[in-house]
């Protein structure tokens, strides 16, 4: 029976200076634990390459590989047939190992990395006599060294040889962790999962915080919204979600302020809140859907409104992308078919007719200042759900 490992690609990674190690460490740990549910697996790094072999009797492969892509730091990765550093072991091994993919291709090439120079041949040495080999053994197969339907792998390293087809493509980006944390203002539209995933890839471990009006907002769209979650953590990895009670602030904003201005009023309380509920869990920034234009509360005037009231970054990474760009990427994390269920958030609840697209800051307050701002604020805060979602 042929030995099968994992190999992963490091991307971004191999660009980084001194502190390299914490970045591929960290990569490890975000991969044991994704692959954890599946049984035990070893990892080593060597040569820009991380080495997962499977412990466990019986491992799916396949299922390890599917959770292994959506790991953000990895660029690409492939399963490999682990052979001895012997080149009749190659030749058996390569022609067996991936006789399905080459019976069902038209065309290959081979390609040979040979760290190990004592190897007794050099690479294209090893691509020209495998590549023979394989044609005797698949005589409908042609060579294309331009666009192959497969290409066959051989790379010698100084542990062993391993064979394997066409890589993977991997999430890239960093890490997840190793930028530190983030809140993340979690809707229940489309855009927000996606801002989560972005600043994912990019290191940020997220949080996420979503207000809820009960009875205006439904226990539904509350479970929509931790469905979302739960299906980010496929990318996210694990994910704290607090739940703010926000009817009081609503049902006050409604009594008490100019109708046109209830959504950026609205919008400044949950940034106050999330500020709060950020410091208390260790988050340095607050993450948002927000994209220029989109909607009446997502006009620049509005955007420094809102931010007046932070004491950290507001990071917004769909800021400048179109509704289109970004159902393509919550198609690939697959979070738009939960997006667009029917059940209404508390922002939709008390739209109003006419919102105020440019506001200004003195009016704003103006409104705000009758307001107990601050007796609001620390109910909402002190009554806040935590649910810990497991990836």
């Amino acid at each position: 029976m042929m030995k099968e490992i994992i190999l992963l690609k490091n991307g971004e990674i191999a660009l980084k200076g001194l502190n390299r190690s914490v970045f591929e460490d960290r990569l490890i740990n975000n991969a044991r634990r994704r692959l954890e549910p599946l049984g035990r697996f070893s990892f080593r790094k060597a040569q820009s390459t991380i080495y997962v072999e499977p412990k466990t009797d019986g491992v799916d492969l396949d299922e390890a590989a599917d959770r292994l892509q959506k790991v953000y730091g990895i660029a690409a990765l492939t399963r490999a047939c682990v052979v001895e550093k012997d080149f009749e072991d190659i030749k058996a091994k390569a022609a067996e190992y991936l006789r399905e993919e080459l019976e069902d291709a038209k065309t290959f090439k081979v390609e040979a990395k040979r760290s190990d120079k004592s190897f007794p041949m050099n690479s294209p040495e090893i691509c020209r006599e495998l590549g023979a080999h394989l044609l005797e053994h698949f005589p409908h197969l042609a060579v294309d060294v331009h666009n192959p339907d497969v290409t066959v792998v051989v790379e010698v390293r100084d542990f062993a040889a391993y064979v394997h087809g066409s890589q993977l493509p991997g999430a890239g980006g960093i890490p997840v962790g190793s930028g530190g944390r983030a809140l993340l203002l979690l809707s229940g539209g489309i855009d927000s999962p996606v801002a989560g995933a972005m600043m994912a890839k990019r290191g940020l471990e997220v949080f996420a915080i979503h207000f809820a009006s009960p009875p205006y907002t439904s226990e539904r769209a509350k479970q929509k919204v931790i469905t979302l979650a739960e299906k980010m953590t496929a990318y996210c990895g694990r994910i704290n979600l607090f739940v703010v009670p926000f009817t009081e602030i609503q049902e006050a904003i409604k009594d008490q302020c100019p109708e046109d201005l209830f959504t950026i009023i609205m919008r400044r309380y949950m940034m106050r809140i999330a500020c709060r509920v950020a410091r208390d869990s260790s988050c340095e920034a607050l993450i948002t859907g927000e994209s220029v234009g989109q909607v009446a509360s997502q006009t620049i005037q509005a955007m420094n409104c809102t931010d007046a009231v932070c004491n950290m970054p507001v990071l917004r990474p769909v800021v400048g992308m179109d509704k289109d760009e970004i159902v393509i990427i919550a198609n690939k994390i697959d979070t738009f078919e939960t997006s667009i269920l029917p059940y209404e958030d508390c922002c939709t609840v008390f739209t109003p007719k006419h919102p105020r697209t440019k506001p200004k800051m003195k009016f704003v307050e103006q409104a705000e200042a009758g307001m107990d701002m601050e007796g609001l604020i620390s109910r909402a805060v002190y009554n806040v759900e935590t649910i810990k979602i497991s990836q």
